[in-house]
Order: C-alpha cells, then structure tokens, then sequence
C-alpha cells in the first residue's frame, strides 16, 4: 500500500518578491496555480518537481516556485491567477480543474500556461486543438469525462442488481456538461434509470442526497469538482451513512473510506506537466507542444467499506486494484 505524503508549504508565498531579488539572476521564477485544497495533494507536487528535474530545473537551485492555493473556493482563482502575472512569473501551471486553466488563461495571454486536467480542453475552449494548441496555452489532460462510463461499469461489477443509477455533479466545473453526457448515453445502452443531482453549495449536497435516498438509487458516481474535493469528507459520510456504494475520482475519496475510486493517475500527469514547463524554460513554445493525453489510471478498491455495505468484491476486480484497503 502506498501512503499519502503531504506536500508542506502550498499555502500563499506573499513575502517571496523580496526573496526573488536575492536569488542569482539566472534563477528562473514560475507560478503555481492551485484550485483544490492544498492537504489535497499528496504526491503530485513531489512529480511535479520530478519532471522538472528530468528537464533541468530544481527548486531553490536554478528555479524558484511561487505558489498560490484557492484552497477548494474556485471563485478565488481569477484574482490569484492576477498576482502570478503581477509578479511577473515564467510560466504559469495551472492544476486542480478547468476553472484554474481559464482563469489563467483569462489573466495572460503572453506568459506560458501549462495545465493538468480532468476535461476535454478542447471542448472547453482552453485550446484550439490536441497537436496544435495554439496560443500560449498547452499541457495534460486526461479527459476526466470520458472515465465516468468506466467507472459505471466497475460500479455494476460490485451492485450487479444495479438499476437506478445517481449522478452528482458541480455545474461550476465546465466538463460537467460532458460527464452527463457520457453517463446518459451508458446508461441509456444498458437500460438503467439515472438520477441527476447538481451541488454548488453545502446546502445543495444535503438536498441532492435527500433526493438520492427518495429516488432509491442503487449506486452513485460523484463527479470531478474543486468543491466536491473541499468537502471530502461530507461526501463520504453521507454515502456511508445512505449506505449508497459511491465511486469517485480520487483516490483519496477511497483511502479516507469511500468504497472505490477510478481516475487518472494524478502524479504522472503532473510529472508531464514539470517536463513541459522545463521544455518551455529551454525555449519551447507552448503553442508547438501537443496536449498530453494520460494513459495511466488507477482503481483503489476499500474492501472494508464494501464489507460495510454487505457488498462482495469479486477476486478479479481486486486483482486489477492499484490498492486494496482492508
């Protein structure tokens, strides 16, 4: 099993443009742009840096990272974005959902942005296309919207009996759109009622689960969201407390007592990320670098939550988890 290693130090760098005149003028300064809680990540900071080793450019030798976290309120993500190209930074990254991307891209058109998301950046408009994105913008995603027909299906494999299906999404985040679309088109091919709730507050998820429970859902797919990462926690109580087996698309959604998770593996995407802001550093345009499409994804499995519910986890579906928690 693998542990979570909180990354320290994610918080707001406002003492750091005094520091920056003190460093040697070859140290090279880029922004760091965060929408989801900073204990949120775990070892996608450490990849960052990895690929960013891999082009050249270590932290506190020949880079300095300035970081700015909205800490799960996407509404602070416009005026962040601001201070990085006030500051004036490098290159910006731009990670933790679409609205980090756009407001980032709404701030500048001129300084470099590399992202890491979940959504179609085409679709929402962040670039012109995969292999030529255009503009100043380019990165990974991993097309987040795409993994919720997967995630349906390891969902039936645990509930086979499963006939209405619940969606929770956050409108906020852009690929929402695209998430409903893929799990209705799915659960149209299977013959499945769905169920769909939207949350933009605290309040809202109360409400969603309330309909949930009326409805008499046998499963629940919980969508990519800045928001639904603030409120973790929440979310795995309230499907614990319904007894609704829930998949989501974090893994800590899982280690901290959901029942599984599906989705990218976050640390490679951030690792390409690094790599592509080395490249940049070097002399790359943003616009002559095609978007990196993940490749590499991740199922954690709580077999202790399942045992919970009264759910049997076939052998096989545990022989394909990433990580089983017992």
């Amino acid at each position: 099993m693998r542990r979570r290693e909180f990354i320290a130090g994610l918080g707001t760098a406002a003492a750091w443009p005094v520091a920056a005149r003190a460093q040697p003028q070859t140290m090279q300064v880029i922004g760091l742009l965060v929408g989801q809680p900073s204990g949120t990540l775990t070892g996608q900071l450490e990849a960052f840096r990895q690929g960013l080793s891999e082009g050249g450019f270590v932290e506190g030798r020949n880079l300095a990272i300035v970081y700015r976290s909205a800490e799960g309120r996407p509404e602070r993500l416009p005026a962040l974005a601001l201070e990085l190209v006030g500051i004036p930074v490098a290159v910006i990254v731009a990670v933790g959902g679409d609205v980090s991307v756009l407001s980032a891209k709404a701030a500048t058109a001129t300084i470099p942005i590399v992202f890491e998301t979940g959504g179609d950046p085409v679709e929402t408009g962040i670039v012109a296309s995969l292999n030529r994105p255009g503009g100043n913008v380019t990165g990974a995603s991993f097309l987040g919207s795409m993994v919720a027909a997967k995630q349906l299906s390891l969902l039936r494999d645990v509930v086979p009996d499963l006939a209405t299906l619940g969606l929770l999404l956050n409108p906020t985040n852009p690929s929402s759109v695209l998430t409903a679309r893929d799990v209705r088109v799915a659960v149209q091919s299977l013959g499945l009622k769905l169920v769909t709730a939207d949350a933009v507050s605290d309040g809202d998820i109360d409400k969603a689960f309330g309909q949930f429970v009326e409805q008499r859902i046998d499963g629940l797919i919980i969508g990519s969201a800045i928001f639904f990462n603030r409120n973790r926690a929440r979310l795995v109580a309230l499907a614990a407390k319904h007894a609704i087996p829930s998949i989501f698309n974090g893994r800590e959604f899982a280690t901290d007592g959901g029942l599984m998770s599906y989705g990218p593996d976050n640390r490679d995407a951030y690792r390409q990320a690094g790599q592509y802001v080395a490249r940049i550093l070097n002399g790359d345009k943003p616009a002559d670098l095609p978007v990196i499409q993940a490749t590499k994804f991740e199922l954690i499995v709580n077999l202790k939550t399942a045992k919970t519910l009264g759910l049997a986890v076939r052998p096989s579906l545990l022989a394909l988890a990433d990580e089983v928690i017992e």
